[in-house]
């Protein structure tokens, strides 16, 4: 069952997905997430942003539309600009009121999204920050030792209280994530800027999964390297962003 395209007004949930590349993996996980919609808010929409592919990726894409999702919404980068601004245009172009994030290379599990969603409308507190943690990697050893490093020198550091802030499945207010501000990687760093705008932090296990097809765009040294730099970053952000507790209107 497919829901139809909602009204921009109604739109309870958005899934985005950032591609590059993915012409071997996207026909299946379109299909997937097909699978998963009745079991999600009917008005929910898919807005998949592609980062300047160079393969086939928006021709299966504009498949999936035909055979699976017909009410898909794809944009696309005239070139690539990385996974944090293709999240922040698939922000930007979607309506709802929460946003789900999910990867293009099958490790993620849509399904997911489902107990997550129900996780965020059910929460007692300000509009909470869902992380879908992998408790068990499906990669590489050396990619899983480079991620638990990463990891644990962003926790120190930051005090975000996640112990896996790179995951892709996140759920969050997409009005809150547009608040803060934009630069590549961001995406990895949500809890630590959505708990400093006051989004509480909850941590949901979920599978993780080998990739369909082919490898990870990015090497785990030019991660290490680019995750340093932002890392000064965000603390940078930290310390220079100051938000009242409260407001009181006279």
């Amino acid at each position: 069952m497919t829901a139809l395209r909602p009204s921009q007004a109604s739109v309870t949930l958005s899934i985005v997905m950032a591609v590059l590349n993915e012409a071997e993996n996207i026909l299946p996980v379109c299909q997937e997430l097909a699978g998963v919609l009745d079991r999600l808010p009917e008005n929910t929409e898919i807005v998949v942003v592609d980062d300047g592919s160079t393969d086939a990726t928006v021709q299966k894409l504009l498949e999936a539309r035909q055979q699976y999702l017909p009410n898909i919404r794809i944009i696309s980068h005239p070139r690539r600009l990385g996974k944090s601004a293709a999240l922040r245009t698939g922000a930007t172009a979607a309506h709802g009121e929460w946003m789900a994030t999910i990867d293009g290379d099958g490790q993620d599990d849509p399904s997911s999204i489902i107990r997550m969603l129900e996780l965020a409308r059910t929460a007692n507190t300000q509009p909470p920050l869902v992380v879908g943690v992998r408790r068990k990697r499906n990669d590489r050893l050396s990619r899983r030792v480079a991620t638990k490093l990463a990891n644990g020198l962003r926790r120190r550091l930051l005090n975000d209280g996640c112990p896996d802030t790179g995951a892709p499945l996140k759920l969050f207010s997409r009005e809150m994530f547009l608040r803060i501000p934009q630069f590549e990687g961001v995406h990895r760093f949500l809890p630590a800027l959505l708990g400093h705008y006051g989004a509480p932090l909850i941590c949901h296990e979920v599978q993780h999964r080998a990739r369909l097809h082919g490898s990870s765009k990015y090497t785990n040294f030019n991660r290490a390297l680019v995750g340093i730099r932002d890392l000064l970053g965000v603390m940078w952000l930290q310390n220079r962003t100051h938000l009242p507790d409260h407001l009181t209107e006279h």
